[in-house]
């Protein structure tokens, strides 16, 4: 029986840093796959959060995040297609693709449990549209309207460009339904997701040279994926499963307001807790503003305190300790795969000595020490 926990998915996902999106256009910034996705699962959750509030439905949380992930894992497989070709090889030649994506994630994915190859497999031949897959598809189509507003201005000459942007349109309206896609175009809700993506602004490792780069917010969906599959080794139970994940995938939200604050810094005596205070008081006047009242409340338990394990009456449990051994671990694997890569400046080098060390004395929970085996074992 293999580890939902995997080493080497984890470094599919992570390989989506090497994706690069819009790349036939001109573009401010770089634009990859593992900064859109995860932007898409910041706009799910909010997408979610207003359809439990506005149509009184109840969320499978759990599925939806699986859904994601699967959704994650067949675009990584089939790279950088353009969307306009690869909705239609989906229409067109759905069983083909489907066998292939299969057979790619079989041969490239070595040793994970069964029931998780069984499970996408259902996931890629099931034509159910469920109201998960529906929040999925909408948080996928506005994350790329983002990214698209962000180029527009300086691609008005590009070839067919107005087509692009009215199919865009076009297919957000198909998802009017949803209750929350129109406050995402309008309301406070924009700003907030807006926020969340200047993450994809911020670099990792600030001054540390790297390949690849990565940034705040793709860092933080390899940690959120990590702490999933984690969670369901030990069998969490759903409520866990979901607070672990958000309050992963959220964890370096305030630094869109502090900027990343390098661990030697952090360390200076009184540093932290000033820092802490700052970023909440921060949190509490910058971005809770923006989250929908209903959910208010459960966002701060989310937010705030992201590595200590909690329990809420209301929430349920968070387990903290783990998510910071995941968000570790994320480290880690980026300062491996730059070295392997190549690139290892020797202040690179340090941290990943220091990294493996803390890991393989902190991480039993997680075996974190299997799985730094393992991520030595791939071929990068």
């Amino acid at each position: 029986m293999g580890r939902m926990l995997n080493i080497s998915l984890v470094y599919c996902f992570f390989d989506a840093a090497n994706i690069h999106r819009w790349n036939d256009h001109l573009r401010p910034i770089d634009l990859t796959e593992i900064d859109k996705q995860a932007h898409k699962a910041a706009i799910a959750w909010i997408l979610g959060k207003y359809e439990e509030h506005e149509n009184r439905v109840e969320i499978n949380w759990k599925g939806l995040i699986e859904d994601m992930m699967f959704s994650f894992l067949k675009r990584v497989v089939l790279t950088d297609l353009k969307p306009q070709v690869f909705h239609r090889i989906e229409r067109e030649r759905s069983e083909e693709i489907n066998k292939y994506v299969l057979s790619e994630v079989k041969k490239e994915v070595l040793g994970v449990d069964p029931e998780f190859i069984c499970r996408f497999a259902t996931y890629l031949h099931s034509t159910n549209e469920s109201v998960e897959r529906r929040i999925v598809s909408a948080a996928h189509y506005l994350a790329t309207k983002w990214e698209f507003d962000l180029i527009y201005e300086m691609n008005k000459h590009s070839f067919d460009i107005d087509h692009t942007k009215c199919e865009l349109d076009r297919k957000i309206k198909e998802f009017s339904d949803v209750a929350g896609v129109n406050k995402v175009i309008k309301s406070k809700s924009k700003s907030f997701i807006d926020l969340v993506g200047q993450l994809r602004f911020q670099q990792r490792w600030t001054k540390v040279p790297r390949y690849p780069i990565t940034t705040v917010l793709g860092h933080s969906l390899i940690v959120a994926n990590t702490m999933f599959l984690h969670d369901l080794d030990s069998g969490a139970g759903d409520k866990q499963i979901y607070n672990d994940y958000f309050t992963a995938l959220f964890h370096d939200l305030p630094e869109v307001l502090t900027k990343d604050v390098i661990t030697p810094v952090k360390s200076i005596h009184g540093l932290e807790k000033i820092l802490n205070e700052y970023e909440q008081e921060l949190v509490n006047s910058k971005i809770t503003p923006l989250i929908p009242e209903h959910c208010r409340s459960e966002f701060e338990f989310l937010i705030y305190n992201p590595f200590q394990n909690k329990c809420d009456e209301k929430f349920g449990p968070v387990n903290g300790m783990d998510i910071k051994l995941c968000d570790l671990l994320g480290a880690y694997m980026e300062a491996y795969a730059s070295i392997r890569c190549g690139v290892y400046p020797s202040r690179l080098k340090k941290a990943k000595k220091f990294l493996r060390l803390r890991l393989e004395k902190e991480g039993e929970s997680i075996d974190a020490a299997y799985l730094i085996h393992e991520l030595e074992n791939i071929e990068i």
